[in-house]
């Protein structure tokens, strides 16, 4: 048995999650897991149906991902690969596959994402083709999601200059969403890549486009949100990034569009105010050497990003003060806990404590 028959085998184990899988791998590589006496895998905390799909000889989902892979254009890496991305190797629970149709190796050349309101203005919709085609233009790819409004723009700016960009699907590859996209999504290929960790045939629901944020957010040394809603999408996308330790942008919009109140209010929070490209360029930098070289000793002179502290705690410490009975209910942890983790982060310079609560420093 090869390694990515393993590894399909394990992927495809029902109701085995991002996180059930990644304490697995701490135990054993997913080749010596199917190895394992059904006894062994129950002491690691798996159920008969899951033990038995381990152990099927015959794996429907490897049988399928094989005839995926006939064509040549398709790719699926692992986790062990050495083509998988680096950065996005560095997020909590990273995909265990990537499937991919296009170039696998745009994957690790230094990124930029672009996202926004699929119900964007005129002039977002065309700050979104601006930005992607100069960000293009700087030797930087832009991935985004593939949506309609913000993101596909920024995909059609990309592609305006012969520029190179990725698509993260929150659909298996076979299903492409929006369908309005798929002629979009076929130009992508053939400059970039289409990227899912959903099985080829899956088909797009709700459910999937919140996870496929973190690998947008994951592969990029950071997130312009060019205009977002109060309740956009995007939003969660900027959250990952802050999470993952990436850098977020944002484009200011009037007071009065409905569409900006989000972007506007990560300016708030203490995103980067970007009025233009300049201010994305100045920031870029480490995170995206580390993206070319998939190694920790990236360059003489240059250390790796350090990882944050309590990361979804200090996601939700912005620039105006949060009472510390507010963090607890967010991150849904006893207040003594947030206390304690508050501490640690205003003793290592991440947060300073103010009338009504804490508010996030400079180096956070």
């Amino acid at each position: 048995m090869n390694e990515l028959e393993s590894w399909i085998r394990l992927s495809a184990v029902p109701r085995l999650g991002g996180r059930k899988i990644g304490l697995l791998l701490s135990r054993a590589s997913p080749s010596q897991l199917i190895a394992m006496s059904a006894d062994s895998l129950r002491g690691l905390g798996l159920t008969d149906v899951q033990i038995a799909s381990l152990h099927q000889d015959e794996s429907v989902a490897w049988q399928k991902c094989r005839r995926w892979l006939d064509n040549p254009h398709h790719h699926i890496l692992t986790l062990t690969d050495n083509r998988y991305p680096y950065l996005l190797r560095q997020i909590p629970s990273p995909p265990p596959l990537l499937f991919i149709k296009g170039n696998p190796d745009v994957l690790s050349l230094p990124q930029i994402a672009v996202v926004g309101s699929r119900n964007a203005s005129h002039e977002g919709l065309a700050l979104a083709r601006k930005f992607g085609a100069e960000l293009a233009s700087n030797n930087l790819v832009v991935t985004s999601g593939l949506a309609l409004g913000i993101d596909g723009r920024a995909h059609r700016g990309v592609l305006d200059v012969d520029g190179t960009t990725i698509a993260v699907l929150g659909s298996g590859l076979e299903n492409v969403y929006p369908a309005h996209h798929i002629e979009l999504a076929g130009e992508i290929i053939e400059r970039g890549a289409l990227v899912s960790e959903l099985w080829p045939w899956s088909p797009p629901r709700a459910a999937f486009f919140p996870k496929r944020n973190r690998i947008i957010s994951g592969l990029s040394s950071g997130v312009l949100v060019v205009e977002a809603a109060f309740k956009s999408g995007s939003l969660i996308t900027a959250r990952c990034a802050l999470e993952q330790g990436r850098d977020v942008f944002a484009l200011p919009g009037s007071i009065h569009n409905p569409h900006a109140q989000g972007s506007n209010g990560l300016i708030k929070q203490g995103a980067y105010l970007v009025e233009s490209i300049d201010d994305v360029l100045s920031q870029t930098g480490i995170l995206s050497n580390c993206a070319i070289n998939h190694l920790i000793e990236v360059a003489p002179g240059i250390e790796q990003q350090e990882e944050l502290p309590f990361p979804h705690l200090l996601a939700n410490v912005g620039n105006e003060a949060t009472c510390v009975d507010v963090l607890a209910e967010i991150c849904d942890q006893p207040v003594h806990e947030i206390m304690m983790q508050l501490l640690e982060l205003e003793l290592q310079g991440f947060v300073s404590a103010v009338p009504g609560g804490y508010v996030r420093t400079r180096r956070g």
